[in-house]
């Protein structure tokens, strides 16, 4: 997985993605459209990146994206790190 992005199906400015930093590490970034930009590193291994890719679609289809990211990889039990706000 080199990068991986998720579209708003509203066709809104939301814009998650997966990506892989330099040490291989799964990261979450989150470019909202007001020039807001998060990134949560994902602090654990993960067999396969489906958990995490379905969490994300399903969290871009709500109103409120990052309350509704952190619910369903709180659901997932995925863990995550925020690096920067």
């Amino acid at each position: 997985m080199g990068q991986t992005a998720f579209d708003a199906p509203c066709g809104g400015t939301v814009f998650p993605c997966l990506r892989k930093n330099r040490a291989g590490m799964t990261e979450i970034v989150h470019v909202d459209g007001v020039a807001r930009r998060m990134v949560w590193r994902v602090t654990q291994a993960l067999a396969d990146d489906g958990r995490l890719s379905d969490a994300l679609s399903r969290a871009v289809a709500q109103t409120r994206v990052v309350p509704a990211l952190y619910a369903e990889l709180k659901k997932r039990a995925i863990l995550i790190k925020a690096v920067s706000r």
